[in-house]
């Protein structure tokens, strides 16, 4: 076991002479085989080794218990002991996720490198129960060897390993009772698949364990080709295999504020690619609204930056923006209002509606209610980027010039007399 553990350590520069290592002990045969060996390894790799313990109280004096063995395992042999406590409620994700959650929680508050015992058969049990519940290439990648500062060097060591070693060593450990409760899927997964497959290939967990391996090197080459710097464009979208453009879609989800994209989430959003709709639009988790801006896919506005106030024109307002300038001879109150159903205006080429107007010039509909429209008491007077109305241009005196720009929803207007 000590050579499997230095080779897949050395392989995946899990561990670096001089390192700080805390060993995950719950007093269990792998977290037991686990901090022998290190600490067996610990002159030859120059380790800080030391070992941590978290009570999580679900089974009363038994938890108690494997405090006390690990405390006094620990106190033996000299290596230094964290030990930290909850009381773990379940959660949404039930309790054995609440339990973990709490475990790490307390891991990773302490300085170093956390080595957990995570082996072959758990790896191949995570894959197992991945696919049960449902997986894509990331399930089957099962556990990594390493995240952030938690480090696995077991993946490649079997439970018939850590028992052989064990017994070399004559080295001590307690049993969970609830690891032969059949109340968890794993457990279960472990007490009844496992074994049969186990009868048609003994190196099952090593097998599956070493494709798990070799597929998250193929999720990294994915990853790396689905890279992108802004919005992605959506013709490039489309020529992208379709590995490739589910995890650029991913990337993008996740930079508009999905926290998590599903499978159902990544279809929507890949639905945009494809739709003949230059301007669709599509509801995502959290509020979020996701369109297409002719070639390229955006987060939109939400809908309260809309522009649906009317106010009065005040003079000597600063313009930060290019604006758009006319004369007219308005008639009443002059105000502004996001564009109406039906509205239309008078250009050098004839009266045409807004709606067609922005079509042509490409504005995307999510920004269409943006566009402030200049009106008075007989109508539209102008429209941002677009001009002013031949109808109500200036015919006499005195007039009206107008200065108009979309710096903000409740845009800037200058007026002058």
């Amino acid at each position: 076991m000590l050579n499997k553990l230095r080779r897949f350590a050395r392989q995946h520069q899990l561990i670096c002479p001089g390192d700080s290592i805390i060993c995950a002990v719950s007093g269990g045969a792998d977290s037991m085989a686990l901090l022998w060996a290190l600490y067996l390894l610990k002159e030859e790799w120059r380790l800080n080794l030391s070992a941590a313990h978290f009570n999580h109280h679900l089974r009363g004096e038994e938890s108690d218990r494997d405090e006390a063995f690990v405390r006094e395992f620990c106190a033996g042999y000299g290596i230094p002991l964290h030990v930290g406590s909850g009381e773990v409620k379940p959660g949404k994700k039930g309790l054995e996720a609440a339990a973990r959650d709490a475990r790490y929680a307390f891991l990773n508050s302490l300085p170093g490198k956390i080595a957990t015992a995570h082996t072959a058969d758990d790896n191949a049990e995570t894959i197992l129960l991945h696919l049960v519940r449902g997986t894509g290439l990331k399930g089957l990648g099962g556990i990594r060897p390493q995240n952030g500062n938690v480090i696995r060097p077991m993946l490649n060591v079997t439970r018939q390993d850590v028992e052989e070693f064990l017994a070399e060593y004559a080295v001590a450990h307690i049993e969970d009772s609830s690891n032969q409760q059949d109340t968890f899927l794993r457990n279960r997964i472990r007490h009844s698949v496992m074994p049969l497959l186990k009868e048609e290939n003994p190196r099952i967990a090593e097998n599956l364990s070493a494709m798990a391996l070799r597929l998250r090197q193929d999720e990294q080459a994915l990853e790396e080709a689905a890279a992108f710097d802004g919005p992605p464009h959506v013709f490039t979208l489309r020529s992208m295999a379709p590995a490739v453009r589910a995890r650029a879609l991913e990337h993008f989800l996740k930079s508009c504020g999905v926290r998590e994209p599903e499978a159902a989430h990544i279809e929507r959003a890949e639905a945009l690619v494809f739709s003949d709709n230059p301007s669709a639009k599509a509801q995502f988790p959290g509020g979020i609204t996701i369109g297409r801006n002719y070639g390229t896919l955006e987060l939109l506005p939400e809908s309260g930056s809309e522009l649906r106030c009317q106010m009065d024109i005040s003079p000597a307002t600063e313009l930060v923006n290019t604006p758009t300038e006319f004369t007219v001879n308005p008639v009443g109150e002059i105000f502004i209002r996001p564009r109406q159903s039906g509205d239309a205006i008078r250009l050098s080429g004839g009266t045409r509606s807004l709606k067609k107007l922005f079509i042509d010039r490409k504005i995307p509909a999510a920004r269409r209610s943006q566009i402030p429209v200049v009106c008075d008491e007989m109508g539209i007077l102008g429209v941002c980027g677009i001009g002013v109305n031949l109808d109500r241009a200036a015919t006499a005196l005195p007039a009206t010039r107008i200065s108009l720009h979309m710096s903000s929803p409740a845009s800037a207007v200058n007026r002058e007399k």
